[in-house]
């Protein structure tokens, strides 16, 4: 009995033998396997499906999430032109104020001084004239009594001069 001849009873236990552990196997253990691996596939298969689900939600929170940044954006863009447009247009009436402000005052101004420069000449002629007087009584040697008659002369004098100025 070598390796090439082998015992029959051994070689047919040997065959039975093997035939009990395959039908076992075949009907315990291969059945809870199969079981365990079908059920694997099942949670892969439904967390496939939960992430897939998960990940649509994730994009569609996203997108309303963009659209509500950019409507946020153009909201802000805006509220910066009305701000820009008012700040002009209140510039602008505060220029506008102040031009009119600056206006109101310069005509103050010039007729202020137009009735200042009219009291002065006023208060000039008489000077003059009073010291005209003075000074042709004091080349008369006597002073002047017809105080009426020199005041017609110096305002004849007084006219042709300012004709000759405006001339």
């Amino acid at each position: 009995m070598g390796p090439l001849k082998p015992n029959v009873i051994e070689l047919i236990v040997g065959f039975f033998a093997f035939c009990a552990v395959f039908a076992i196997l075949a009907k315990v253990l291969l059945p809870r396997i199969e079981k365990t691996l079908v059920e694997r596939e099942e949670v892969t298969a439904g967390t496939l499906e939960r992430a897939e689900a998960i990940q649509r939600e994730a994009l569609r929170i996203h997108a309303e999430y963009q659209a509500e940044l950019n409507a946020a954006r153009h909201e802000v863009s805006q509220i910066r032109q009305a701000a820009y447009e008012e700040g002009v247009a209140l510039l602008a009436a505060v220029r506008a104020e102040g031009q009119k402000a600056r206006e109101e005052l310069v005509a103050a101004a010039t007729v202020q001084l137009e009735a200042d420069r009219l009291i002065a000449e006023a208060e000039l002629r008489e000077d003059v004239f009073g010291l005209a007087a003075e000074l042709a009584g004091r080349i008369i040697g006597e002073p002047i009594a017809d105080l009426d008659r020199a005041r017609a002369a110096a305002d004849v004098f007084f006219a042709a001069a300012e004709v000759d100025a405006e001339s």
